[in-house]
């Protein structure tokens, strides 16, 4: 029996049953959400590159693949995946990544990870399997489902095959770094996001902005005179760091909060400490300060914040949504699994 065929079959008797289902790939991102409750539903064994092509930008692999031979396989042919996702452990898989939905240091320059998907197959709640999109970068009528399931956490479907689009690696990296203030580099971002320089990727970190500038050596040194600073050695180590939370500010088990701002918005007074990402946008916190107090602060400012890691899991970990939200999720939930046994409440308790 394959992987497949047992993960049907499993989910149709939990239907039957009631069962509730925790959906594992390979555990790497077990810390992300809320708490994991349910009968483990194990989806790594389903494995394996299905199809590649190299000419069209298109890669499609299992869920349970290893991320690392995904970003192998793709490296072979001078290829990425422009979202750059973090793996937290050797264990990431591009199935885990996807119901994730998490990007690095480059999606405010390249795309998030939804923006990449072009199509899955999965199984819904009542062990159907399903197909939306496909391996081609068309417009097609109807919902973008497959889109709608990157980020959802396991909460609607169990993801089988995932088809995403993939660019070029540029030709050169270069991270240029300057010492100013958050303020400062908040501004500085903004006016050269605003000008056709090539940046991939941008933060602040103790007194220092950390510039990355990726394409061809002509338009790097170019940007390079305009940017100004003086060149970071180490600078793919950095973004590494970066992405993986292995930076000294990372460690320790203060809450760890993400907040997602407009990339313009002034320094928010909170306590604790700050690193700043994606040019502005998205803001690192580590603080004992109450949930409630951060969350109000960032709706004053048009965002919002997701408690990341450590702190209490059972409860509101995202963003509380507001009435109508939230009755649109529960439509979504008995949509794909009116009996509710896919990581119920790993998103939101209601769900």
């Amino acid at each position: 029996m394959t992987c497949e065929q047992t993960l049907i079959e499993q989910l149709q008797a939990a239907t039957t049953d009631g069962t509730p289902l925790a959906i594992q790939g390979g555990g790497s991102k077990a810390f992300y959400g809320r708490a994991s409750k349910g009968q483990p539903c194990h989806v790594g064994g389903h494995s394996g590159v299905i199809d590649y092509t190299p000419a069209e930008l298109v890669i499609s692999a299992r869920a349970g693949t290893p991320l690392a031979e995904v970003e192998a396989v793709l490296a072979g042919e001078g290829q990425m995946l422009a979202f750059e996702p973090p793996h937290f452990g050797s264990t990431a898989t591009l199935g885990g990544t996807i119901a994730c939905g998490l990007s690095g240091p480059r999606r405010p320059y390249a795309g998030a990870a939804r923006d990449f998907v072009l199509g899955v197959r999965c199984i819904n709640g009542k062990g159907e399997v399903l197909r939306f999109g496909g391996q081609v970068m068309k417009n097609v009528a109807g919902y973008d489902l497959s889109r709608l399931l990157t980020g959802s956490l396991g909460t609607l479907a169990v993801l089988l095959d995932i088809h995403l689009k993939v660019l070029p690696r540029p030709e050169i990296d270069a991270t240029l770094q300057q010492t100013c203030t958050a303020e400062q580099a908040v501004l500085r971002c903004n006016h050269w996001a605003c000008q056709p320089l090539p940046l991939s990727a941008a933060c602040h970190i103790d007194g220092r902005l950390y510039l990355r500038l990726s394409g061809s050596s002509q338009g790097v040194a170019a940007a390079a005179a305009v940017i100004g600073g003086d060149t970071c050695e180490d600078g793919p180590g950095l973004w590494q760091a970066l992405r993986e939370q292995q930076l000294p500010f990372f460690q320790g088990d203060t809450t760890l909060w993400r907040l997602s701002v407009p990339a313009a918005a002034a320094s928010l007074d909170l306590d604790g400490e700050q690193l700043l990402d994606w040019g502005g946008a998205q803001r690192w916190l580590k603080s004992h300060s109450p949930a409630g107090q951060i969350r109000d602060t960032l709706s004053a400012t048009g965002g919002h914040a997701t408690l990341y890691r450590h702190g209490d899991r059972s409860g509101a970990v995202f963003q509380p949504l507001q009435a109508g939200m939230l009755a649109l999720h529960r439509r979504l939930k008995q949509s794909f699994d009116p009996a509710g046994i896919l990581n119920p409440g790993r998103l939101y308790a209601e769900l």
